[in-house]
């Protein structure tokens, strides 16, 4: 049963998570490929498998604002609710193992910055991004097989997507979300608060590194933690739940809304990484600055004029 106020929750997520985060990603992107083509180092390459996950994210993020426009009934074309599992829910597991990455790549910067400067390291990286893909177009075959096979029954228009399921397809559903729990969440945790509590470590027993690369590094950590207890820790609670209880938990969808921040908590990733995004940021500052300092007299001059 839908509640009236609750589609308004989600779409109202969704916009905020389309404002903030598609403008970053499609800054971050152009500072990578920026950067790519003139002197690209192992993060840039990772950082910009992570725009590239966010920004599908993002673009398919309109449809399920259609979604919850329509009171979260799927009144569009089928095939999109079937790319809705492809679109929107394994970009968040990609996220994560993106994440996990930079976290490694961070923490072996810093401890092993002799083994860092293998001429070998841009290409592991590339091998390391790609499987990473392959990985979670694996998986999200399998997924799509365990919701949607041996189902004969074509589902109309005015159904909910991704929602009805037969008791054989949910008990696999429900299997397969408990060892994503492990694969996507629990164990990309528990690398991230290892790199990072020792990279934060280590740059506070060394001397003569800058204020600034330390407090990078906490923003990194902080941002990271974010995403993975504001947006992964309840949709992830919700698959536990769900297969102790054998159904999906009514919170689910709550749970999956909030998900759709990473986007927004990704930025903070993407400003610690890129120079070039604290750059940008700074002249976009700039120009905000000055905009309203020329609103603002704008607007007195009206005033004295009436």
């Amino acid at each position: 049963m839908i509640v009236t106020d609750t589609p308004t929750l989600y779409l109202s997520i969704y916009i905020i998570a389309f404002l903030i985060g598609l403008p970053n990603a499609v800054l971050a992107f152009c500072c990578c490929i920026r950067k790519i083509r003139s002197k690209p180092l192992p993060i840039d390459i990772i950082m910009l498998n992570l725009v590239i996950s966010d920004l599908i994210f993002l673009t398919f993020l309109p449809v399920k604002m259609k979604e919850a426009a329509d009171n979260m009934f799927w009144n569009m074309p089928y095939i999109l609710c079937h790319l809705n599992l492809f679109l929107f829910l394994m970009p968040l597991y990609s996220s994560s193992q993106f994440l996990t990455v930079i976290s490694t790549e961070r923490y072996v910067c810093v401890a092993f910055p002799v083994k860092y400067k293998n001429p070998r390291r841009i290409t592991y990286t590339i091998i390391i991004c790609i499987a990473i893909w392959m990985f979670i177009l694996v998986t999200a075959a399998f997924t799509y097989r365990a919701a949607y096979g041996g189902s004969n029954n074509v589902t109309n228009y005015t159904e909910l997507c991704y929602t009805n399921f037969t008791p054989e397809q949910l008990q696999n559903l429900l299997k397969m979300r408990l060892a994503f729990v492990a694969a996507f969440f629990c164990i990309p945790l528990i690398i991230c608060c290892f790199c990072y509590i020792n990279t934060i470590r280590i740059l506070l027993k060394l001397p003569l590194i800058k204020r600034c690369r330390r407090l990078r590094a906490i923003g990194m950590a902080l941002g990271t933690l974010l995403v993975f207890t504001i947006c992964f820790a309840p949709y992830n609670a919700s698959h536990i739940v769900g297969y102790i209880t054998q159904e999906n938990p009514k919170w689910r969808m709550y749970s999956l809304t909030f998900s759709t921040l990473n986007a927004c908590f990704d930025a903070i990733i993407f400003y610690c990484i890129s120079y070039e995004m604290r750059l940008a940021f700074n002249v976009c500052e700039k120009g905000f600055i000055q905009f309203y300092v020329r609103i603002k007299s704008f607007f007195k001059v009206a005033v004295i004029f009436k």
